[in-house]
C-alpha cells in the first residue's frame, strides 16, 4: 500500500485523508469545530486551538488502520491561490504536516484549500480527463462564492483564474445566517436544506447580476423581513436556497456564453445542497461530488499530493 496523506484545517472542519494509489481508494476522517449555539462563526484563535486538539486524534484513528508506506504528505496552507490569501486556521495543519514530513523524510506538498475542493470532485468522481483540459469550477461555500477558469499546470497540477464571484455576501453566509435566525445548528446547510424540502411554495426570485458577477446581500434583507412577518420557517428556508440557486444558475449561463461549452464542476459545502444540484443539472451536464466530498475534506489534498509526487 503506497499512501499519500492529506491534511486540511479549514475554518470549521478538521480533515485528514489517505489515498492508497495501489487500490485507488480513499480513507478519511473529519470533525467539525465546536461552535456555540446561536453563534454564526468562530474566532480564528479558537479555530486554531480546536484544530490543534482534534487533528492528532483524527490522525491516530486514521493511521491506526489505513496507513503504511507513506510516500508524501500534502496540506492546505491558504484559502485560495490568490496573492495574500491567508487564514490562521491553516497554520495548525501546516505545522503538523511539516513535522510528519521531517520525521518520516517524505516530501511535503502545499496547496490551497480551494484547489483541494476541486481535486476532491475529480478524484472521487474519477473524472481524470479534467486534469488535461480546461473547465469552469464553481467553489461555493461560507467563505467563497466564485467561478474559476481551471487549466492544467505542470507545476501546480491545476492553475485557477477567478472569472466571476459574489461581490458581497457569500452563499454559505446567507444560508448560515438564515439558519441561525431560524434556530438551526451552525453550520446550517444540511438542516436548512431539509427544512426547505417541507415547503411547497415556488418563489419568483430576482437575482442581482452584473456581468457574470452576482450580489446576494438582498437575499438576507428579504429573509429577515419574512421572519419578522412570521412566515413559516420552511418557506424562509426555501426562499433563501432558491434565491441562491437562481443566482448561481444565471452566473453559469453567463459564463457558458462567454467561454463556450466547457465542463462545469461544482465544489464547496453549498454544492451539497439538493436543490442546487437539481437546478444546475436540469440545464447542464455538470459534475458534483457526493455530499461528503462537497463539504470540507482532505481527500483532494491527498490526491494532489499523489499527483505532485508522481509528477516530480
Amino acid at each position: 500500500m503506497n499512501s499519500f496523506l492529506g491534511i486540511d484545517t479549514s475554518n470549521y472542519t478538521t480533515s485528514v485523508a489517505v489515498y492508497d494509489s495501489d487500490s485507488e481508494s480513499f480513507f478519511f476522517g473529519k470533525k467539525l469545530l465546536p461552535v456555540k449555539s446561536g453563534e454564526k462563526g468562530i474566532r480564528q484563535s479558537d479555530a486554531v486551538f480546536h484544530h490543534t486538539v482534534q487533528l492528532p486524534e483524527l490522525l491516530e484513528e486514521l493511521c491506526r488502520e489505513k496507513f503504511s508506506a507513506l510516500k508524501a504528505v500534502g496540506v492546505s496552507v491558504s484559502p485560495t491561490d490568490e496573492k495574500g490569501s491567508y487564514m490562521p486556521c491553516f497554520l495548525a495543519g501546516a505545522a503538523n504536516a511539516r513535522a510528519i514530513s521531517a520525521v518520516t523524510k517524505v516530501p511535503l506538498f502545499c496547496f490551497s484549500h480551494q484547489l483541494g475542493h476541486i481535486a476532491a470532485v475529480i478524484a472521487t468522481e474519477k473524472r481524470f480527463d479534467l486534469l488535461e483540459k480546461e473547465f469552469i469550477a464553481f467553489h461555493i461555500s461560507g467563505g467563497t462564492t466564485q467561478a474559476l477558469l481551471v487549466k492544467p499546470d505542470k507545476d501546480k497540477i491545476l492553475s485557477v483564474k477567478k472569472i466571476a464571484e459574489s461581490t458581497d455576501l457569500k452563499a454559505g453566509q446567507a444560508i448560515d445566517r438564515a439558519g441561525v435566525m431560524l434556530g438551526l445548528d451552525f453550520p446550517c446547510g444540511k438542516e436548512l436544506d431539509a427544512l426547505s424540502r417541507k415547503s411547497e411554495r415556488v418563489f419568483n426570485t430576482k437575482p442581482s447580476v452584473k456581468g457574470s458577477d452576482i450580489s446576494l446581500s438582498g437575499i438576507e434583507n428579504k429573509f429577515k423581513k419574512m421572519f419578522d412577518s412570521s412566515e413559516r420557517p420552511e418557506d424562509i428556508a426555501k426562499f433563501t436556497i432558491q434565491s441562491i440557486c437562481d443566482a448561481i444558475l444565471l452566473m453559469a449561463q453567463s459564463l457558458v456564453l462567454q467561454y463556450g461549452n466547457l465542463p462545469l464542476v461544482f465544489s464547496g459545502g453549498v454544492s451539497s445542497n439538493s436543490l442546487l444540484r437539481e437546478v444546475i443539472c436540469s440545464k447542464y451536464n455538470a459534475l458534483f461530488a457526493g455530499p461528503e466530498f462537497s463539504t470540507d475534506n482532505a481527500v483532494g489534498i491527498a490526491y494532489l499530493s499523489y499527483l505532485k509526487y508522481n509528477g516530480d
